[in-house]
Order: C-alpha cells, then sequence, then structure tokens
C-alpha cells in the first residue's frame, strides 16, 4: 500500500514556491511509493478545517504549469499555530492517513514544522516531516541561501537599476525606494547593484544597523549635490538610533510581528521638509517577491530540487529535518542538497553580514560574489552616453 503525503505553505509566498510544490508532487509520481497526493488548502488555515485538495490525479500537464505560477497555487496564510491547535492538527492527519507531512516555508513555518514533528513522536503517530526552505528575506540558518531569495534578489537589482537611470536622467529629485525586510536586508543589499550597472549615485540601508536620520540627510544631501542623480534604496525594516522603526504600519500579522510599510515616504518627507529637495517615494511591494518575468533560473531550479529531495528524503525514513542548500562559488557555481536538523532552524534568524555593509550606506564586493550567482546571469550593459 502506497503513503499518503500532505504539502502545505505557510507565510509569504515567493515567485518559485510552486517550483518545490511541483518537485514533491513529480518527484511523488515518480516513485511508486505514494498513493495520495494532498495539499492543504489556505496553509494551517486548510489543516485545521481538515479543507485538503487532492492533487493525485491532476493532470501532468497542469502540474508542469507551476513553474511559471507566481504565489501559491494551494494557497498560503499567515496563522500561527497554538498548542490548542495541534489536537486538531492531529485529527485531520490520522483522517486522511497522512504518512508524510511537508511544510514549505520560513522561520515561522519551520518552527510549526518542528513542533508537528515533535508532537506526532510524542502521539506516536508514524509521520514522517520535512520542512522546505522558503523565504525571500534569505534568514533561514544553516542553509547557505533560500529559495525564493535569488528571483526577488534580482527583481530588485533590476529595478532599482532602471530607477537609478530615470533619476540621473532627469535628476531634478530624489528618488526612494523601499523593499521587503524586516529584519534582514539581503534583498535591498541587491538593490546596490543599480551603482555596479548604471553611473546614477545609489546609497542603500538595512535592517543590520541603526539609521541616523542626521547623517542619512546630510549623505543624500552630499550625493545629490554631485549632479548624477541619486536613488536611496531602503528596508522596510530600518530604524533609528532609538530602536524603533523609522516606519510602522501599527498593525500586527498572524505571526505577532509588526507589520513594517511606508518607509520610502517617510524619508522622501524628510528630504523634501528638512532638505528642500524635491522627493519621490517607490515601492513595488508583492511585485518584489511574486514577479515571474525576474525569475532567476538557478533560483527556480534550486526550489525544484528542494521539493524533490524533501520527497525523497520523506521516503527514505527521514523526519524532522530541513532540506538545506550547499553552495561553492568557486571555480563556477555549483550546490548541492543536505538535511538539516528542524530544532536548530526554527526561529534562528540569518542576519545580514555587518562587515558586507560599507561605510553604513553601501554594500561590499563579499556581498555580490555571494549573491550574483544566485540572481542569475544576463544582467544588462546600458548605454550610458554623458560621461
Amino acid at each position: 500500500m502506497g503513503k499518503n503525503i500532505l504539502v502545505a505553505h505557510g507565510g509569504g509566498p515567493t515567485a518559485v514556491i510552486n517550483c518545490s510544490l511541483q518537485g514533491v508532487v513529480e518527484a511523488a509520481r515518480a516513485s511508486g511509493q505514494v498513493d495520495k497526493i494532498y495539499a492543504a488548502r489556505f496553509g494551517a488555515e486548510g489543516i485545521l478545517a481538515g479543507d485538503l485538495i487532492d492533487l493525485t490525479d491532476v493532470p501532468a500537464s497542469t502540474i508542469s504549469k507551476l513553474s511559471r505560477t507566481p504565489a501559491s497555487a494551494i494557497g498560503s496564510c499567515r496563522r500561527k499555530l497554538t498548542d490548542a491547535d495541534f489536537p486538531t492538527v492531529l485529527e485531520t492527519l490520522r483522517k486522511f492517513e497522512i504518512d508524510c507531512f511537508f511544510y514549505n516555508g520560513g522561520n515561522d513555518s519551520m518552527d510549526t514544522c518542528n513542533k508537528v514533528d515533535e508532537l506526532a513522536r510524542k502521539e506516536g503517530l508514524d509521520l514522517r516531516v520535512i520542512g522546505i526552505p522558503k523565504t525571500m528575506d534569505n534568514d533561514l540558518d544553516l542553509t547557505d541561501h533560500c529559495p525564493g531569495f535569488g528571483s526577488a534578489a534580482r527583481y530588485a537589482a533590476l529595478s532599482a537599476a532602471e530607477l537609478a537611470l530615470d533619476a540621473s536622467a532627469l535628476p531634478i529629485h530624489v528618488v526612494v525606494l523601499e523593499l521587503m525586510g524586516r529584519n534582514a536586508g539581503w534583498v535591498t543589499a541587491a538593490s546596490a547593484m543599480a551603482g555596479r550597472l548604471t553611473d546614477c549615485q545609489v546609497l542603500t540601508y538595512l535592517p543590520e544597523l541603526p539609521v541616523d536620520e542626521d547623517k542619512m540627510l546630510a549623505d543624500i544631501e552630499r550625493c545629490y549635490a554631485k549632479g548624477k542623480g541619486l536613488l536611496v534604496t531602503v528596508s522596510e525594516g530600518i530604524y533609528g538610533l532609538d530602536g524603533e522603526p523609522l516606519a510602522d504600519t501599527g498593525i500586527v500579522d498572524g505571526f505577532g510581528h509588526k507589520v513594517p510599510g511606508g518607509t520610502a515616504q517617510h524619508v522622501t518627507d524628510q528630504i523634501v521638509q528638512k532638505l528642500g529637495l524635491k522627493s519621490r517615494a517607490e515601492k513595488p511591494g508583492l511585485l518584489g517577491r511574486a514577479s515571474i518575468p525576474y525569475v532567476s533560473v538557478p533560483d527556480r531550479e534550486e526550489a525544484y530540487a528542494v521539493g524533490r529531495f524533501a520527497l525523497e528524503s520523506a521516503l527514505k525514513g527521514e523526519s524532522g529535518s530541513m532540506v538545506a542548500i550547499a553552495a561553492e562559488r568557486a571555480p563556477v557555481y555549483q550546490s548541492s542538497l543536505f538535511l538539516a536538523p528542524l530544532a536548530e532552524v526554527a526561529n534562528v534568524e540569518k542576519k545580514f553580514p555587518l562587515e558586507w555593509i560599507a561605510d553604513g550606506n553601501g554594500i561590499g564586493d563579499a556581498f555580490f560574489d555571494y549573491a550574483l550567482p544566485l540572481m542569475g546571469g544576463d544582467f544588462p550593459e546600458y548605454a550610458l552616453l554623458r560621461g
């Protein structure tokens, strides 16, 4: 008798999260060991409601489209499971006779995954639990990087370069670009690529360092005065010397995190009011994590691979682990997969290395050595005629 498997998505989707789902489904079908393939409709919410999608007989032609489909094809949520929820989780797992459970998500999702594994062991449930990494924030520990980051970084780099070209072509205002990253500045760091692709001045601020707003404004005024245009890129979660966010929506999400937002507008307002310069705020928001045209090919391929590896590992009897990526960058980029203990990954946040930040608002070469292979090649070479 074949095994029944369940896949769920947690947290904010990425441009490649469905590639991991495709990897799980296609590996399950190829194994000859899986009977039923279920997916939780809207993640943990679906598990609690017993609302599962049966993917067993979905045509292969439809499954193949997952790699070109943004967001989550099965639905996700930001529901943090509590102790009171777990009996219901067990009830659903038993009702559908689930043998293998895969949770595709970031830090909080890996914590949930770990708790499900611990509960199953305590209750004597024969369940294999494997976490599948996903986060554009790139802040999961023990893995070189996370599926979803490469594509979000590519989007940030190219969008910032396009804005930088516009800012330098009509240098009448300071352009401020806000990018996702509540506590980790990996994606915003990629926007500094604009300074390498264009002749525009670029300043970049990450949440790993507190921002001295007076110094920020002085640097903005100095760089703008060079007359080459100025792009300022900021993580949504940057905070001041007082430890408070520069901007705060006042909203708390389902995981208990404050929802940041409005940082670019705040900086823009300061530029206008205190420097007397024109400025405008730009914020791609969800486009930064869901854009298929900007998907990184290595990111797509690795997202698919971690899904397959998760399924294959569970069928070998592995449990209580997250699929992680090891990478070598010289002489050419290559990656491999391994299993990391969920208990060591859950709720551990990997921050951007401080030594990769130059002078508080620049990004050093070490980051680009790390990130460029993940972002994919073929960056454009622009015609820069003004000198």
